[in-house]
């Protein structure tokens, strides 16, 4: 089905495939989105569209067929019935989503109606991990399993270590909030795993991946349950890992080996230098590949680059191109001198130079109200105001927990620092928590901002849905939280104590903020550029 941004409210339209007209999210009706997961698709023998077949008839055809039957019978019709109309339909009654399903309202449907809030059935008994015993102990090492070969049919219901499992998921699923279609999925996805499972064998991430995402069965939630019952292993390869491979691919052999010990020390740290973060791992390795791209034509080894090679490919580049991949060449060759793998370093005494920033340019309104008009949801308002408003990065705002909203004194606290909570925001952040107690009022994730994937979980949202709303824009949101800060220049002028303490910046960036609100205030003298936040209000 097509995925939308969380909270966004679809217009009413028709399904493509029943041509029914009602709410409902995505391309499908949910009656079709089901039909079609237990069905092929094929040109139907009635309407000759292609859609799934049951009988070698869409759904489209099977509700007329049904309507038929109920119009000559004058009672609800077995299939039976509708399968010997299947062949008469010669036209089709459009309908709205629901209708062949409403059932006369009974007294009794009444009082189950008003305990739609109860549990359907009891939670299950508690059961703990099952005694072993006596068992005879493996001759030989443990062989992959074959997930793929089992069936809903062929599930063991009745064994102790799914009793135990469900007991588990379903203490997992109240504390973190599961709806009712994730734990029949989960307990169905157990019931597969955990057949035919005996005492200390060990799951494998690999070997159930495929098998429950061919079921469209939830991994991660089986995971999280298997994990608690400590039986599972997460041989999985990092991200990292297939990133690396695929950075390193063309590299002559020699210097990919070096590359790769330098990539590795940067990422985990080495006896007389620090883990670095992932994403300056990926910067640096990334702007030394051209260079070794290049360089592996002719050389076998890093020791063969000389100064010249240096220089050559230096002078092919121009700007912070330029700037950035001699800071990434002067950190490998300087980490490759110190381990003795190359005789000189051939980056020494190439002058990198200060890089020389742009001056910031204040966003005008007309970009402003665009982004404006482009956040239509309340996740998406309250993360335009917290990067216009209160200066916030991404990642920042998507590390936000609920503990951080003072509403009784009108506080916030961003990256551990307090800073006053505005009317705007506060009205923006009620709209959201209102909005989010209403979408998952049994979420326990702590997070301010959630959605659909994270709701179920206790991790943060990603920086990707985060910047999501405003990506295309020319106001994007780290260009809302550079205009805030040059806004706060611009008013109170380029002091760098101030715009310290208010954004909490380092010097240098403050020294760069304030040398671009100096200069925009001589350029233009006597005019007040606009802000974000006087665009934004």
């Amino acid at each position: 089905m097509a995925r939308f941004p969380k909270g966004y409210v679809k217009p009413t339209d028709s399904c493509d495939s029943c041509l029914a007209w009602g709410n409902f999210s995505g391309r499908l009706c949910p009656s079709c989105y089901m039909f079609g997961r237990g069905h092929d698709a094929a040109a139907c023998t009635g309407c000759r569209r292609v859609q799934p077949l049951k009988w070698n008839y869409c759904r489209l055809c099977w509700c007329q067929a049904r309507l038929s039957a109920k119009a000559v019978a004058g009672r609800p019709t077995d299939e039976t019935d509708v399968r010997e109309r299947l062949a008469a339909v010669r036209h089709h009654q459009l309908f709205f989503v629901g209708m062949h399903y409403r059932r006369r309202t009974t007294p009794s449907a009444r009082r189950r109606k008003g305990r739609r809030g109860a549990p359907r059935k009891p939670p299950p008994a508690p059961a703990w991990r099952p005694d072993p015993g006596w068992r005879q102990l493996p001759l030989f090492a443990q062989l992959p399993r074959d997930y793929s070969r089992l069936t809903p049919v062929d599930a063991d219901l009745a064994g102790p270590w799914l009793a135990w499992a469900k007991y588990l998921a379903h203490r997992l699923a109240e504390a973190r909030g599961w709806g009712r279609n994730i734990r029949f999925a989960v307990n169905r996805g157990l019931a597969l795993v955990l057949t035919g499972y005996i005492e200390s064998d060990v799951i494998r991430h690999t070997e159930i991946f495929a098998p429950l995402r061919a079921l469209d069965l939830p991994v991660g939630h089986a995971v999280t349950v298997l994990d608690e019952m400590g039986i599972f292993e997460d041989d999985s390869e990092p991200s990292f890992e297939r990133w690396l491979a695929e950075r390193l691919e063309g590299l002559a052999p020699g210097i990919r080996s070096e590359t790769e010990r330098w990539t590795r020390i940067l990422r985990d740290g080495g006896p007389r230098s620090l883990p670095r973060r992932e994403g300056t791992v990926w910067l640096y390795l990334n702007r030394v590949r051209p260079a070794l791209l290049d360089w592996s034509n002719r050389y076998d080894h890093l020791r063969e680059v000389t100064r010249d090679d240096v220089l050559t490919h230096v002078k092919t580049l121009h700007g912070h191109r330029r700037h950035d991949q001699l800071v990434a060449l002067r950190s490998l060759f300087s980490w490759a001198k110190r381990n003795g793998l190359i005789f000189r370093n051939p980056t020494s005494r190439i002058k990198v130079g200060q890089y020389e920033y742009a001056v910031l340019q204040p966003l005008v309104p007309e970009q402003v109200d665009r982004s404006v008009a482009a956040a239509t949801m309340p996740a998406t308002r309250l993360i335009l105001a917290l990067a216009a408003v209160h200066a916030a990065r991404v990642a920042q705002i998507a590390n936000l927990m609920l503990d951080d909203i003072d509403l009784g004194d009108r506080r916030l606290t961003v990256a551990g620092r307090v800073r006053p909570l505005d009317d705007l925001t506060r009205k923006l952040l009620l709209g959201w928590l209102e909005h989010r107690r209403n979408r998952w009022p049994n979420t326990a994730n702590l997070h301010l901002l959630i959605n659909n994937q994270t709701a179920t979980k206790t991790s943060r949202a990603s920086n990707h849905w985060i910047s999501a709303a405003m990506r295309g824009q020319d106001a994007t949101l780290e260009r809302l939280r550079v205009d805030r800060q040059l806004e706060e220049a611009l008013t109170h002028g380029p002091d760098l104590l101030h715009l310290a303490e208010v954004f909490g910046l380092d010097e240098k960036t403050a020294m760069r903020y304030a040398d671009s609100a100096r200069q925009l205030l001589l350029a233009s003298p006597g005019e007040t550029p606009g802000g974000t936040v006087r665009g934004a209000e």
